[in-house]
C-alpha cells in the first residue's frame, strides 16, 4: 500500500505538471508508454501480440512529429507519469489479490494525498479559501482519481495485466475524441486512423480476456 501510495502521488503530480506544459491528447499518448509496456511485457500469447501491435500503431499515429515546438520538459514529466502508471498497474493488482474491496485503495491514496500535499501547498496554499476552487477540485478529485482508480482495481481483480495494459490504450482516442468534442479541436486523417486502431485492440482484448488459457497436458 506504501509503494501504491507513493506511486499514485508521483504519478499524478507529475502528469499534471505535464498537462501544465504540452496539450492533454500528446500528455497521455506519451504517458501510455506505462500500460503498453505492461502489455507487452505480460503478453503469454500470439493473439494478445496483434491487439499490442495495433495499439502501438495508433499510439505512433498520435506522436507528435519532431520539431512541433512541445515543450521538451513536459514531454518528460508525461513519460515518467507513464513509468509510474506501468509500475502502478503491477503494484495494484498486487494489492486488490491481498485485500478485500476498496480498503487497499482507500490507504493508498490517502498516503498520496500526503505525497502530493507539499507541492500543492507550495504553488495554490492562497487559494485554499476559494470556495469556487475548491468545488471544482472536488470534482476532479471524484472523476480523475476516486471513481476511476476504484473500476481499476476491479478490473485488475479480474483481467490479466497484460489484457489490462491493452485496453488503456483507449485513453489517447478518447482524449484526442474529448478535445474534439468538448474544446473544438480539429482532428487530422491520421488522428482518426489512430483513434480506430486504439479503439480495435481495446475491442480485442476484451473479446479475449474471459478466455482461459489451454492447459498442458
Amino acid at each position: 500500500m506504501l509503494a501504491l501510495g507513493v506511486l499514485l502521488g508521483v504519478m499524478n503530480l507529475t502528469f499534471y505538471e505535464a498537462l501544465d506544459r504540452i496539450p492533454l491528447g500528446i500528455a497521455v499518448t506519451i504517458e501510455f508508454v506505462g500500460p503498453l509496456t505492461v502489455a507487452v511485457i505480460g503478453s503469454r500469447r500470439r493473439r494478445d501480440l496483434i491487439w499490442v501491435a495495433l495499439a502501438t500503431a495508433g499510439l505512433l499515429l498520435l506522436t507528435p512529429t519532431p520539431g512541433s515546438g512541445l515543450d521538451a520538459l513536459g514531454c518528460a514529466f508525461a513519460l515518467f507519469a507513464g513509468v509510474c502508471w506501468g509500475l502502478y498497474i503491477v503494484v495494484t493488482a498486487r494489492v486488490g489479490r491481498a485485500l478485500p474491496g476498496g480498503s487497499g485503495l482507500a490507504i493508498a491514496m490517502a498516503i498520496a494525498a500526503a505525497v502530493t500535499l507539499p507541492f500543492g501547498l507550495a504553488d495554490g496554499a492562497g487559494n485554499l479559501i476559494d470556495a469556487e476552487l475548491l468545488a471544482i477540485a472536488f470534482g476532479v478529485a471524484i472523476l480523475s482519481s476516486a471513481i476511476p482508480y476504484s473500476f481499476e482495481l476491479e478490473a485488475l481483480r479480474r483481467l490479466p495485466q497484460s489484457t489490462f495494459g491493452v485496453l488503456m490504450s483507449m485513453e489517447p482516442a478518447v482524449a484526442a475524441t474529448a478535445g474534439f468534442v468538448l474544446l473544438s479541436q480539429d482532428l487530422e486523417a491520421r488522428e482518426v486512423v489512430a483513434i480506430a486502431l486504439v479503439l480495435a485492440a481495446s475491442a480485442g482484448a476484451l473479446s479475449t480476456a474471459g478466455r482461459a488459457e489451454p492447459q498442458p497436458p
